[in-house]
């Protein structure tokens, strides 16, 4: 299996420095900030690719699971929301919720949530992330 790679640079203090994110597969290089972190800055931060990056398993791993019981999903939408809190030494990521909505012929509502949560658990951003507490809130649409 390939192993995927992302860099990170960072320039002076961590309030008034600056830095960029890229990813080995070029599909993105941009900023990021202080501001862009904790505030409302322009760029991006740890917390949103986090959230891309488990949207985007969660939505393919959802996809997978559904094939393999039978049915074929027309669409699949997914919207990770990254809780960011400061705790007594620092910052920590208590929690992610996971919206997902999609569009499954012949599928019972029944179904679908016992096949989405098995997705939620099996997808490996899920499993990397198993510290934090991760909600689903799945329908069809």
């Amino acid at each position: 299996m390939p192993v995927r790679t992302a860099e990170a640079e960072w320039k002076g203090g961590v309030v008034d420095g600056s830095g960029r994110i890229k990813l080995g597969s070029g599909a993105f290089d941009g900023p990021y900030s202080f501001k862009a972190r904790f505030e409302d800055g322009s760029g991006t931060n740890p917390e949103e690719l986090m959230g891309a990056s488990h949207a985007g398993c969660f939505t393919m791993a959802l996809s997978g699971a559904l094939g393999r019981a039978g049915y074929k999903p027309e669409h699949i939408h997914t919207t990770a929301k990254v809780h960011l809190e400061k705790v007594p030494d620092g910052f920590a990521i208590p929690k992610i919720d996971l919206d997902t909505e999609a569009k499954v012929a012949g599928i019972t509502p029944e179904a679908f949530q016992e096949i989405a949560h098995q997705a939620k658990a099996g997808c490996p951003v899920s499993k990397a992330l198993a510290g934090v507490e991760i909600t689903l809130n799945a329908k069809l649409v």
